[in-house]
């Protein structure tokens, strides 16, 4: 086995060492700008076959023409699109779609849907819909961005996978009914990805509505699996969610765990907790002792940390972005340069590539559109600016442009090895890969403000900031703006808090000796009423201020994760 190994890592740098010799175009502006128009052809390409062909099912089938339901009958598509017409400028789309789905769009549905799916898909999308749609043109409430439809939506939307979590350990059964709840014949065995994928959106909901049940049901979740590692400080594959047992003990950063890893780093971002940073510390540091080998990442046996699965999921290639938002630059180039090699030997990425062998595993050769390198690719050259990262969406461009495009969409690849197509796009073609696409070609997209530009907001919401970057992705590539999560807390205790952090600011000391002037004193507020400053005074950073630092200082370079205040 590590004979084989080392002849695949011999392999790589052999090619390592082309891409970086044979290569080597600069991308100029109007590079720049036309790859950022063929994006967007592709995009309208994928939307209008969708809306032509399969609205209002959730899913384009493109080699038929037709539309199925896939994850609950949402409309998925139009929810993990919504988002995406935004960012590529499409203002009016945007407003008559959000539109669309507070009218069409409900819950109360006698559908089983994944408690996972359901929540990075429906749940993000909604609330990222949500905190866009003033940037979008669209009146918003009274209120905002404490209330809204979009929210509301969302809301309910959450409420329906929470009995999923009435569980003894509160980790999550995998599926729910959305009319019935848990089935009792429901398998308590699911992914850990689907125990650990909550934090996000969770929070941004407790926090926008004021309702705590779902940060409390998303932290439980992470605490009963922060208690489950094994001894060398891993986590398996499958869990028992009743009994906490281990059902798939293989290790790894791929499918099945991915997205709990990167929640954690996320999470950490931003709530501002280290809990969480501290708990993917850990994690990391027994990821590099046992499954990391030469850049690659192997699955491993949790218990014992020996080689289970010599391969390379294409699930895997998030984990160099995820490696830039803490800093470790070194290590995410390097084994970024070995997913990009293994792209460039197929033209994608296949779902498993055997490390020893150098090719595809067996039934597992398709590449169903996903964004994960490009993600990475989007992080890394923000980190660096290195315009290898513009080659990697150059060449994914190419790819899905002369393999995938069919005349009703884009078509995922049944076998990349000889780009025979399956009848199927994944609504997250348009919400993430789409995405990164463009956004990897638009440095100047306001999704990368660097703190220059900025909302304040009004009324009741006068001293919250919106907009002014650090945007925090959930693993659907939904942008959840953290600012704008400090504005809507309504639990006394926090709102008392804040009161006097403000009123210490602004107001001198009083000495014990020092009388008290009935007619002067400020009145305590009632709490009910706005926390902020009065008008005119001098306004000072709160210790629990809204986060603003530019999105390259505090998401990727040297792990500037934390305010020096925190």
């Amino acid at each position: 086995m590590l004979r084989l190994l080392c002849t695949a890592v011999l392999c790589v740098i052999h090619v390592f060492t082309l891409i970086n010799n044979t290569d080597g175009q600069e991308f100029t502006e109007e590079d720049m700008s036309r790859y950022r128009d063929k994006i967007k052809s592709m995009f309208y390409h994928a939307y209008n076959s969708y809306l032509d062909n399969a609205y209002p099912y959730d899913e384009l089938r493109p080699l038929t023409c037709d539309g199925e339901d896939t994850w609950g009958s949402f409309s998925l598509t139009l929810i993990d699109a919504l988002d995406t017409l935004l960012i590529l400028g499409n203002h009016t789309e945007f407003q008559r779609v959000a539109t669309l789905l507070q009218d069409t769009v409900h819950f109360d549905i006698d559908v089983n849907a994944s408690v996972f799916e359901t929540n990075i898909r429906v749940v993000g999308g909604l609330l990222s819909a949500h905190l866009l749609s003033k940037r979008a043109g669209m009146e918003v409430e009274s209120g905002w961005p404490c209330t809204g439809p979009l929210l509301r939506m969302a809301e309910d939307a959450a409420r329906k996978i929470l009995p999923a979590f009435l569980t003894p350990t509160g980790m999550p059964y995998g599926t729910v009914n959305l009319l019935r709840g848990v089935n009792p014949t429901e398998t308590p065995v699911t992914c850990t990805a689907g125990v650990g994928t909550f934090i996000l959106e969770f929070s941004a909901l407790s926090r926008l509505t004021g309702d705590p049940v779902f940060e409390n049901v998303a932290r439980k979740a992470l605490q009963s699996l922060w208690k489950t590692r094994s001894e060398i400080g891993l986590v398996g594959n499958h869990i028992d969610v009743i009994s906490k047992k281990w059902v798939a003990q293989d290790a790894g950063i791929g499918a099945g765990v991915d997205s709990y890893f990167e929640y954690l780093v996320k999470g950490a971002i931003m709530l501002q907790d280290e809990e969480l940073l501290s708990m993917f510390l850990e994690y990391d540091k027994a990821i590099t002792n046992y499954t990391k080998f030469d850049d690659w990442y192997l699955w491993v046996q949790m218990h014992k940390g020996t080689v289970s699965m010599p391969v390379f999921q294409s699930l895997e290639a998030f984990w160099p972005g995820l490696q830039s938002l803490i800093g470790d630059l070194d290590s995410a180039l390097r084994t970024f340069h070995n997913y990009y090699t293994v792209w460039r030997q197929f033209g994608g990425l296949p779902e498993f590539y055997s490390i020893p062998q150098g090719y595809t595993v067996d039934k597992r050769e398709g590449y169903p559109l996903r964004p994960e390198l490009i993600e990475s690719a989007m992080y890394l050259y923000k980190a660096t600016g290195d315009h290898i990262f513009l080659q990697l969406g150059r060449d994914a461009i190419e790819s899905i442009e002369k393999i995938t495009r069919v005349p009703c969409g884009y078509a995922s690849v049944k076998d990349i090895r000889d780009h025979k197509l399956d009848n199927r796009m994944e609504s997250f073609f348009l919400a993430e890969t789409i995405k990164y696409l463009y956004l990897l070609f638009d440095p100047d997209n306001f999704l990368h403000n660097s703190g220059l530009e900025y909302e304040v907001g009004t009324g009741a919401s006068e001293d919250c900031v919106f907009g002014a970057g650090g945007y925090i992705f959930n693993t659907e590539a939904h942008p959840l703006d953290p600012a704008a999560l400090h504005c809507c807390s309504r639990k006394q205790e926090e709102r008392r808090e804040l009161q006097d952090i403000l009123l210490n600011l602004s107001e001198p000391q009083e000495t014990p000796s020092q009388e008290t002037d009935s007619e002067t004193e400020p009145p305590l507020m009632d709490s009910s009423e706005s926390i902020a400053l009065k008008p005119g005074a001098s306004r000072k950073a709160p210790l629990l201020s809204c986060p603003m630092q530019p999105f390259s200082a505090r998401l990727a370079v040297m792990g500037q994760v934390f305010t020096d205040s925190t």
